[in-house]
């Protein structure tokens, strides 16, 4: 149960702080409204970060299936080990989707582009290509899985105090350098619960939640996380 309620509350934080800047910067009247996508992949970072600081201490703070089924891929957890995990982490993402919709409750009406409503709470791809739009996500969660075997890699001699700021600056770089193609969901909890927190809040204007993409930004993640760990043990072990 500790397991199950440390990644709620994680990926609750991951997502109440993720998406809530990107509310701040895509709803109209907000004050960050338009600060464009260095605010967002900064916000972005500083949520892992903060996410990983709560609930790490507990579970090792994923806040994410695909860090999960990357560590079972090697060997450091078994399935059943990792169920609570994957609980605690769809949860936590629909939960801090509600609360980004509270916090941000007057803004709904007043955005008139359902689109941008959408891309609060889930990816939205800039150009529409299934096939590279996938390759992309296969690709920044393979640099997550690489980047966060390395932070906590024995050799770096990384205090686990410094280890989720770190893991911060990794999605940071991975926002600025790799999310233009699709948002960089590189998380299938963050892209699915609240895509599915926008399907069933009451928001005024919205538009559906695209679940013809939604297979994306939940297959990628999982095939890179695979790719990620292995090859880090490939080259690394």
């Amino acid at each position: 149960m500790k397991i199950f309620l440390a990644e709620l509350i994680g990926t609750m934080v991951l997502v109440l702080l993720g998406d809530g800047v990107c509310a701040n910067v895509l709803l109209k009247k907000s004050k960050g409204e338009n600060s464009g996508w260095i605010v967002i992949a900064t916000g972005w970072g500083f949520a892992v970060a903060m996410a990983v600081y709560v609930a790490g201490w507990v579970s090792g703070g994923h806040i994410n299936p695909a860090v999960t089924i990357g560590f079972m891929a090697i060997g450091k957890f078994t399935f059943i080990e990792a169920l609570p995990y994957f609980a605690g982490q769809f949860t936590g993402a629909f939960l801090g989707g509600v609360l980004v919709w509270l916090t941000y409750k007057a803004h709904w009406k007043a955005t008139d582009d359902a689109d941008r409503k959408l891309a609060v709470f889930c990816t939205v791809p800039a150009i529409r290509n299934y096939r590279l739009n996938l390759l992309t996500e296969i690709i920044g969660t393979a640099m997550l899985l690489v980047g966060v075997l390395g932070i906590y890699n024995v050799h770096n001699s990384i205090g686990k105090g410094v280890g989720p700021y770190l893991v911060g600056i990794l999605v940071f770089s991975i926002g600025l350098s790799l999310g233009g193609p699709t948002g960089f969901a590189i998380n299938p909890a963050r892209d699915l619960g609240p895509r599915i927190a926008h399907f069933l809040l009451p928001i005024p204007g919205k538009r559906d939640s695209d679940w013809g993409y939604s297979w994306v930004p939940f297959f990628g993640p999982l095939i890179g996380c695979l790719l990620g760990a292995f090859l880090y043990q490939l080259i690394f072990s």
